[in-house]
């Protein structure tokens, strides 16, 4: 293995004791927050995501943010990996009704039977009372009543599990809402939090609207398809691998490396195979056949400060003819163009390349949800190589360009640029 400069950010990986509950405390020492598991300090290195899961051990992972299945439970479990228990608390975004207190109490039953069967389970480390409950798309306001039902559970929680702390987890929108919780939920533990783009403000945001206790970083990865430049028809330029890359690394040791005296720990976004939203790459880390993409050997390297034998090549840029990035790409239908891919590879390992043509995806509301993956259009692209030719797709619309590298090793890196035909 090679050793890495980052000592900083190496720890030893803590297993809970298989066959017993884990019991777990928040302490503060002169305003430096930490998460003790079973008598030792525990910093969450975590995931969002339920497949490869034997990776995220033997990487250095050690929690998932997941639901309450037993399945998913005991899989962790014989893993030796800790469980951040998503339970189920509705949004108004989905119809639900805060002001409805009949269904807020059958609401809060449900949870206290799932913590009730569940708080024994050896994989529990913590619970979270919902995801994102204030935010209705397009950012329309919420019911504050929200979080009166959050604490309620919350306390609800602490009479029948006094052992794992409790939370809820918010989005980046409308911060001020911070305050509010700080008001009505006092009988919350820690916050956890989704960030992306704006990540490294969180500490800052957070004193400003009067919360002391920790926090963890409940879901985070590259900047989101809201945050970043978009083209005149409103199609948003994702991340190439580089970029991805360095935004990764960046935020992990900026915003939530043991270093932060508040910060807990967090969980990556998107430890599975396949997630479409606005397109089939923006977060996922592995492709649907399972190869690895180079955000996952730098969080094992984030996590254990030492490298992988074999990294994944990068993307570093990609070219449609003479436009430059941001430039809008505007094509007639059926024309040629040539395209180019950058790409690097630690390891010097040969490197093959796959591209294809996709329509734009009809984007969802909300996290993806209902989004279909778009399929290629066939025929347009000549070639397999860091360079080709393609036609234009003869119906008018949006598209994008994908380009993937592969170094054989099991890894993969990708970029798209988008274009319209007109």
């Amino acid at each position: 293995m090679k050793k890495l400069f980052f000592a900083l950010i190496f720890s030893s990986i803590i297993f809970p004791v298989f066959g017993q509950k884990n019991i777990v405390k928040i302490t503060n020492a002169n305003n430096s927050w930490s998460l003790i598991l079973n008598g030792n300090q525990f910093f969450v290195k975590g995931v969002v995501g339920d497949t490869y899961l034997e990776k995220v051990q033997s990487y250095g992972g050690n929690s998932i943010r997941m639901g309450s299945r037993k399945e998913g439970l005991d899989k962790a479990h014989k893993l030796g990996l800790n469980v951040l228990v998503n339970l189920p608390a509705n949004a108004e975004r989905y119809g639900f009704d805060y002001n409805d207190t009949s269904a807020v109490r059958k609401q809060t039953d449900k949870i206290k039977e799932i913590v009730t069967n569940t708080k024994d389970h050896p994989s529990v480390l913590m619970w979270s009372v919902g995801n994102e409950l204030d935010f209705i798309p397009p950012n329309n306001p919420f019911n504050p009543k929200v979080w009166d039902a959050v604490n309620a559970a919350a306390v609800e929680i602490k009479k029948i599990d006094p052992d794992h702390p409790v939370m809820t987890v918010i989005g980046t929108s409308r911060m001020y809402k911070i305050a509010d919780i700080v008001k009505r939920c006092p009988d919350l533990d820690l916050l956890g939090i989704n960030s992306y783009g704006d990540i490294y403000t969180i500490g800052d945001t957070l004193a400003k609207y009067g919360w002391t206790k920790p926090y963890v970083i409940a879901e985070w990865g590259p900047d989101g398809y809201w945050e970043v430049k978009k083209t005149s028809w409103k199609a948003p330029y994702e991340q190439t691998g580089r970029e991805k890359y360095d935004c990764y690394e960046s935020k992990y040791l900026r915003a939530m490396s043991e270093r932060n005296r508040r910060c807990l720990g967090s969980y990556v976004f998107y430890w599975s195979g396949f997630k479409q939203e606005t397109t089939h790459t923006w977060f996922c880390m592995f492709d649907s056949t399972g190869l690895e993409s180079p955000q996952v050997g730098l969080m094992h390297r984030m996590w254990t400060g030492m490298m992988k034998e074999n990294e994944a090549p990068i993307v570093d840029s990609l070219n449609i003819d003479k436009y430059v990035r941001y430039q809008d790409i505007i094509i007639a239908p059926g024309s040629n163009h040539s395209s180019s891919v950058r790409a690097s590879d630690a390891d010097n390992d040969n490197l093959t390349y796959k591209w294809e043509v996709k329509p734009e995806a009809n984007y969802a509301s909300y996290a993806g949800q209902g989004e279909v993956a778009p399929k290629p259009v066939t025929g347009l692209v000549s070639g397999n190589s860091s360079a080709v030719n393609f036609k234009a797709p003869a119906e008018t619309g949006a598209y994008r360009l994908f380009v993937y590298a592969f170094d054989n090793k099991g890894h993969f890196s990708t970029a798209n640029l988008p274009f319209l035909v007109k």
